[in-house]
């Protein structure tokens, strides 16, 4: 039982910094990174469609994104839902292919996304802590209908202080890498 316990504890604390690391993804730096279009849905045939199911989406170099869709048709409905999307950037229709020039970024735009990064870490922190909440009750139910001893509950809870004080750490860690390269001019 005890075993069960740490795996889903890991597991769901192991999620929680997957989830961080894909929103820290779609955040700017200074380089253009075709991620940060993940999470554009275009309008077509009258359904949302993720930008990734109708386009090609390439890096050709340091400040630029070319957006190059499959069918030539939806070019402005793709162009539209960038601009929806609201990410500071603007497309600019080139073509059979969108291009969006990535703008270098200033000292406040900078502090600002480091900020929103920082802000993230902090909701990841506080899902960890919901984790560790959540499992220690169950362990305590556990105590208390007699399935667990109090040793080996007494142990169960330091392995989840344990891990959450781990994938913290791992979080701090991993935010403070997406903040230098933000900050990296």
């Amino acid at each position: 039982m005890s075993q069960n316990v740490e795996t889903q504890v890991k597991a769901a604390m192991q999620a929680a910094l997957d989830h961080l690391k894909q929103e820290l993804k779609a955040l700017r730096t200074g380089r253009a990174n075709a991620q940060i279009l993940d999470k554009v849905h275009v309008e077509i045939y009258e359904s949302h469609m993720p930008l990734k199911s109708l386009a090609n989406i390439n890096v050709p170099e340091a400040r630029q994104i070319v957006v190059t869709p499959f069918d030539h048709s939806n070019i402005n409905a793709i162009a539209k839902g960038i601009e929806a999307a609201k990410l500071g950037v603007n497309p600019m229709v080139d073509g059979k292919v969108i291009r969006i020039n990535i703008p270098p970024m200033d000292e406040s735009v900078r502090k600002q996304i480091a900020k929103q990064c920082k802000e993230l870490g902090e909701k990841s922190k506080i899902a960890l802590r919901d984790v560790r909440r959540k499992f220690n009750e169950l362990v305590r139910k556990q105590k208390a209908d007699g399935i667990l001893a109090e040793d080996q509950m007494k142990r169960l809870e330091k392995v989840i202080q344990d891990s959450t004080d781990r994938f913290c750490k791992d979080v701090d860690t991993v935010c403070a890498d997406k903040e230098k390269e933000i900050m990296t001019v």
